[in-house]
């Protein structure tokens, strides 16, 4: 299996001597566990960041109608030099 080397300073590997011990658990294990917590973590934003541009994609309009003052200005409209 694929391993990381990961450098904490002396405080942060004190933090988590500490905190795996009052998990009850290896510090190996709490690294691992928050490094997938954030990789699933992070993938549930892709998705939602996904979702909302599809949502938004599909609403334009809708938006556009709701939010004018929001719309970028129309090329040949706005303020003259």
């Amino acid at each position: 299996m694929p391993a990381l080397n990961v450098e904490f300073s002396e405080r942060e590997l004190e933090d988590l001597r500490q905190i795996a011990k009052e998990r009850g658990t290896s510090m190996k294990a709490l690294v691992r566990e928050a490094a997938a917590a954030d990789i699933v973590r992070h993938r549930a934003l892709q998705e939602g960041a996904d979702v909302f541009r599809r949502f938004f994609a599909a609403h334009a309009e809708e938006f556009a109608a709701a939010f004018p003052d929001d719309e970028p200005p129309v090329k040949g409209e706005g303020r003259a030099a």
